[in-house]
């Protein structure tokens, strides 16, 4: 029995009036999203980055060359904060790994764009990060990894800002 079903089995004797099963998916999806992420970082440390620096790198070199854009739509690309951006940027610039640059189509706005050695870091670290995530992704087939993110898929376009439902008692 595995932790999340010692918890719902717990619930069901304390208040067997609530349906707890949603707690079944997302402990189990929350639990998941942990390890996942501890694994992640530990590729990324051993290379002496974090997952926000390498989702910026990695962001700027899905682009293609030259490799940049403009802060704003780095932001939207990594799904991050204009704030959280500013925060990596900082640190990336300071490592040479990106570098700010003048818009030639507005005279007070920047792109950023990645340097050479911070492709080479991407490049460097990408098969390893692929790797890690395929030996997560084991236990799954194929068609068992298309259906998981099929429905993760559904799950987080129907959560995005929705509020709670509660049901209505009689």
């Amino acid at each position: 029995m595995d932790p999340v079903e010692r918890i719902l089995r717990q619930w069901k004797v304390e208040r067997p009036d609530l349906d707890t099963s949603p707690m079944g998916v997302i402990g189990r999806l929350s639990r998941a999203s942990a390890a996942v992420d501890a694994r992640l970082e530990a590729t990324f440390s051993r290379h002496g980055l974090d997952a926000g620096a390498f989702d910026v790198m990695a962001t700027l070199v899905r682009q293609g060359p030259p490799y940049r854009l403009a802060p704003v739509e780095l932001a939207a690309e990594a799904m991050i904060t204009s704030s959280a951006v500013a925060q990596r940027l900082n640190r990336l610039e300071s490592g040479g790994f990106v570098t700010r640059v003048a818009n030639p189509n507005d005279g007070r706005g920047k792109f950023v764009q990645l340097t050479p050695a911070g492709k080479n870091v991407v490049d460097r670290v990408l098969p390893e990060h692929l790797a890690t995530e395929e030996t997560m992704l084991e236990p799954l087939d194929k068609r068992e990894r298309a259906v998981l993110a099929g429905l993760l898929a559904r799950l987080a376009e129907s959560s995005s800002g929705r509020e709670p439902r509660l049901a209505e008692r009689e």
